[in-house]
């Protein structure tokens, strides 16, 4: 395996090398937990959740850390709006981020840790940064403490927003608070009399709270050691999360993250989903046109991870089609030859994810294997219908998406409402091998017509009829 990955860091394609051989280290900036995720949010879960599958299947022992940042100031803003405690509301919308990951097969990491549970993990950082000179506490009595962007030259190479580069206006309020400079950032907020009294920790330097990019640094520190191998995350953290994490963490002595890894975002109209502008799609929205998670994820890992994805109802549901096609040959692969095990990887589809995860290629490989299925079975072939289904499963397990895995056991249909459309429809087809028992083919017809304008696709077999939902052309 030579998997080459784009660095954000170097702007270029590198040959992955891991730190420690047959091992890997990946830390992904997981979600602040103000409010419920929306599918923008997912995107990055399930991208990296197909990166850590393939590190897998090539061999290596993947250590996968996803953190969850459960205070910051949008969590706190919901606290004294709602008039509710702030770990309430972080802990509500992390048990619903759980089951969005959950629902679209997301692994679970190795670890998941909290941001309140590190406090004294981001005092060491801090403490560090201000002995050596990077960081400094406000000397108006606020309790901030800020890193001093200016004591680091190296600041601005991951993103390319050098200081002396960028122009800021300097708030009044900013010079009270005890900013020195407009581009130095904070390690350590005070506490303030209008945010709620339990989001406040003792520290050296008074009650407060961690600022937002020190959370970071100290999880990936614990559990990933002083360097480790990606760190990953959606290309809007590259400024200033991404660049603020590395330059205090380089500042503190820590070599940090070997290889820079950032997912392109998924719009919604001309800018990316989020909360705060009101355009957001969630998995609500896609249950209702009809859409299964695991088709939802198939949409999302059928691009390159870097691309921008323009979300459409209407690309979503031709997604879904694409994998219900896929879907079809497995079961009905499955349903000659018997499921079988997963086989061995094409070697062009590995040779599309070993060169910088293309995903995109790599589907493009999975559904001429599965067309080269079909006509196996269509021609009763069942050793090339047994050997592709071994290769389409490989390919769709790597994807997350093998429809025979048991995490997609009914793809999140509501049991009782299927049950009523199994007999539904197994009614019409009673009606139809009655007519053609009676050699009525105009009826017989008829009924397959109308099931298929339903989205009711009906296949004679050997074994009698068999009914899919949109599977076929």
């Amino acid at each position: 395996m030579t998997l080459r990955m784009y660095d954000t860091a170097t702007r270029s394609v590198r040959d992955f090398v891991p730190k420690e051989a047959g091992k890997v280290g990946i830390y992904l900036c997981g979600l602040t937990v103000q409010s419920a995720p929306h599918i923008g949010h997912l995107r990055g879960g399930v991208n990296y959740d197909v990166l850590r599958r393939w590190l897998t299947r090539s061999g290596f022992q993947v250590t996968f850390i996803r953190n969850v940042t459960d205070v910051d100031d949008k969590i706190l803003m919901k606290s004294i709006d709602q008039q509710r405690a702030f770990w309430s509301i972080a802990y509500a919308n992390e048990v619903i981020l759980g089951a969005a990951y959950r629902s679209l097969n997301v692994l679970p990491p190795t670890y998941e840790p909290r941001a309140t549970g590190h406090i004294p993990d981001m005092h060491e950082l801090i403490k560090k940064l201000i002995a050596d000179g990077h960081a400094y506490q406000a000397d108006d009595g606020s309790g901030d403490v800020y890193f001093d962007v200016r004591s680091y030259p190296e600041y601005g190479a991951l993103s390319g927003q050098r200081p002396d580069a960028t122009q800021t206006q300097i708030a009044d309020e900013v010079l009270e608070r005890g900013k020195r400079d407009p581009h130095d950032f904070a390690l350590w907020k005070g506490a303030k009399p209008e945010e709620p009294a339990d989001a406040t920790w003792p520290s050296p330097w008074g009650p407060g709270r961690p600022g937002w990019h020190i959370e970071c640094s100290a999880m990936c520190w614990r559990y990933l050691g002083a360097e480790f191998d990606i760190h990953g995350g959606g290309l809007d953290l590259t400024f200033p999360h991404h660049e603020n994490e590395l330059a205090q963490s380089r500042a503190a002595g820590l070599p940090f993250a070997r290889y820079w890894v950032h997912n392109g975002l998924l719009n919604l109209g001309e800018a990316k989903m989020s909360k705060s502008l009101g355009n957001v799609v969630d998995l609500d929205h896609v249950a209702s046109i009809g859409v299964r998670p695991v088709e939802l994820r198939y949409y999302l890992v059928a691009s390159h991870y870097r691309s921008r994805i323009d979300y459409s109802d209407e690309s979503l549901r031709e997604s879904a089609v694409a994998y219900r096609r896929i879907e079809g040959f497995v079961r009905r692969a499955g349903e000659r030859v018997g499921a079988g095990t997963i086989g061995e990887i094409p070697t062009t589809f590995a040779e599309a994810l070993d060169d910088d995860l293309n995903t995109s290629a790599a589907t493009a490989v999975l559904h001429e294997t599965v067309r080269e299925g079909q006509v196996g079975l269509a021609g009763g072939d069942d050793e090339v219908t047994r050997a592709t289904l071994a290769q389409a499963r490989a390919m769709l397990d790597v994807l997350g998406v093998d429809p025979l895995d048991v995490a997609w056991a009914g793809c999140g249909q509501d049991d009782d409402l299927r049950a009523v459309v199994d007999s539904l429809v197994a009614l019409a087809l009673e009606q139809r091998a009655q007519a053609r028992g009676r050699k009525d083919w105009a009826a017989a017809d008829s009924v397959r017509d109308q099931l298929k304008h339903a989205g009711v696709v009906v296949e004679d077999t050997p074994h009698g009829p068999r009914w899919t939902i949109g599977e076929q052309d």
